[in-house]
């Protein structure tokens, strides 16, 4: 890797389901490279139900996007040399005719999309609807938010469909294009070709000329428009560059790996458990498994199982604080380690968690239905959640390599659950496996890296992306340790209940 520039800066627009950031990367292939990332700009992402309906505040999180480039340029003593933007996955913003947004972005954990897997099932079995697309069952997929937006005046009057990051470049830009690693959550996508599946969306009524021209990561997206330039203070030209805009893409493409042996876990709100492959895994058996094959950076494949996540902690807190019992999270953790391991623990991917509530109850009403005692108070809670998303994380990876072929000697964490200690350190006991642990702002690295490279700051692919990764930050590692009998009872104990399960669309939670 080698460039004749000095450290460039890039700005990382990076929107997660609870908070956005505005990060300012500096970067340069020069020598042994340089790599060093700023946070410049945080902002809240509050959804907000209006009508009986969980919408997005998209304005507000625009206001916040602009806002974050102005401190930018400030940070930076100068216009960024590009603007990169990753979100979360599946939601999307309708625009008429005149390019207005038609309302505000209905949020993924809205109940609308309930019943329409069944719908679409009958139609569309789901073992050629996997065989299409290779997308693993969520209730909230884009394809049947679609399917539960028929006939609404909205998607009648709609001319174009932007996802969410596709739709914050818009607005920067005024060009409309439609990023492919965000697209292939659609269900929409065909992960061989790395296209539409225009079989699927012709069977479903579905028109996929709503959607703007696909652009992969490193594509040009256009210029901040001159409204943008005033607004932010900014001299231009800034380009736009697409990078992987689904968060998860770019957090995988960051990586540390020294080779092709790793499985990774991308934590946040959501744990993405998986393996980086080149192809992707279209079997029965993987449908079976819940497994989905998401497109990544450099043409690969991030085949992997979405597990619930740090969401079941973060539910937790907010119901304690609701209840006039706040929990500070540096104290809950140290507590939770000095409770005894799998004392309690639940199937982390159990249905029952994905909507907002009284989590603490609905956890302690799932170790009852396991079979497993019940935790009692936030720091046997907060084990409990830890324990149990460990157990998930080992399931998906022996999965992933079942399925694969492929072994793997090394688990990365990535994202937020990074810097949470006993997380990384159950997550190692638990899969009897080494945990290299960081970095926790993975997607807004990968986002920088992806940039950088498209301004030709630094050179070749994940390889060398990754060797300057580990040549700049500092990680962690985790040996594992501990009880693995334990471990494996606990693993047995949740299979026996839950076999391979998938969620089969048209009778609810079911086991294969």
């Amino acid at each position: 890797m080698s460039s004749s520039t000095a450290p460039l800066p890039f700005a990382a627009v990076d929107l997660g389901a609870s908070s956005g950031r505005v990060m300012v990367g500096h970067v340069s292939g020069r020598g042994a490279g340089t790599l060093r990332l700023q946070e410049v700009h945080r902002f809240p992402n509050r959804p907000v139900r209006t009508a009986g309906t969980l919408h997005w505040d998209i304005l507000s999180l625009y206001g916040g996007v602009l806002d974050g480039l102005r401190a930018a340029g400030r940070a930076a003593g100068r216009a960024p040399a590009s603007v990169g933007v990753d979100t979360w996955a599946v939601d999307y913003g309708l625009l008429d005719a005149d390019g207005a947004l038609l309302g505000n972005p209905v949020h993924y954990r809205d109940t609308r999309t309930e019943g329409q897997a069944a719908l679409v099932g009958a139609v569309l079995p789901p073992v050629e609807l996997y065989a299409a697309t290779g997308l693993q069952y969520l209730p909230f997929n884009t394809l049947y938010q679609l399917t539960s937006a028929r006939g609404t005046a909205a998607l009648g009057a709609a001319r174009r469909l932007l996802l969410i990051p596709d739709l914050l470049a818009y607005w920067l830009t005024g060009e409309a294009g439609t990023e492919l690693t965000n697209a292939s959550t659609t269900q929409l996508i065909d992960p061989r070709t790395r296209d539409w599946s225009r079989s699927v969306a012709d069977a479903l009524g579905i028109d996929l000329t709503l959607f703007a021209p696909l652009r992969g990561p490193g594509d040009r997206a256009g210029e901040l428009l001159p409204e943008v330039l005033s607004e932010t203070g900014l001299s231009g030209p800034v380009p736009v560059t697409a990078v992987g805009s689904h968060d998860t893409a770019s957090a995988v493409a960051a990586v540390p790996a020294t080779d092709g042996r790793f499985a990774y876990v991308a934590t946040g709100t959501w744990s993405l458990a998986g393996m980086e492959l080149d192809a992707p895994v279209l079997t029965e058996e993987s449908r079976r498994a819940n497994f989905t094959n998401e497109l990544g950076v450099d043409g690969t494949v991030r085949h992997l199982r979405n597990i619930m996540g740090l969401w079941l902690l973060q539910e937790c807190l907010r119901t304690w604080e609701a209840a006039g019992t706040p929990q500070r999270l540096d104290r809950l953790l140290r507590e939770a380690a000095e409770v005894p391991g799998l004392r309690s623990y639940v199937d982390a991917d159990d249905p029952a968690f994905l909507a907002p509530g009284d989590m603490p109850r609905r956890i302690a009403d799932a170790c009852r239905r396991l079979g497993v005692r019940p935790p009692e108070g936030p720091a046997e809670t907060t084990r409990c959640v830890l324990d149990s998303l460990a157990l998930a994380h080992r399931r998906a990876i022996e999965d992933a390599q079942r399925l694969s072929g492929r072994a793997v000697d090394t688990v990365h964490v990535v994202g937020g659950g990074a810097r949470n200690g006993l997380l990384c350190r159950l997550t190692a006991d638990a899969c009897g496996l080494p945990v290299v642990a960081g970095p926790a702002e993975a997607a807004a690295l990968g986002n920088v890296l992806v940039q950088a490279r498209a301004a030709g700051a630094v050179r070749g692919g994940l390889t060398e992306l990754r060797a300057l990764l580990r040549a700049t930050l500092e990680l962690r590692r985790y040996e594992p340790a501990g009880d693995r009998a334990r471990w494996d009872r606990a693993a047995a104990l949740i299979e026996g209940q839950y076999p391979h399960m998938m969620v089969l669309p048209d009778r609810g939670p079911q086991t294969m």
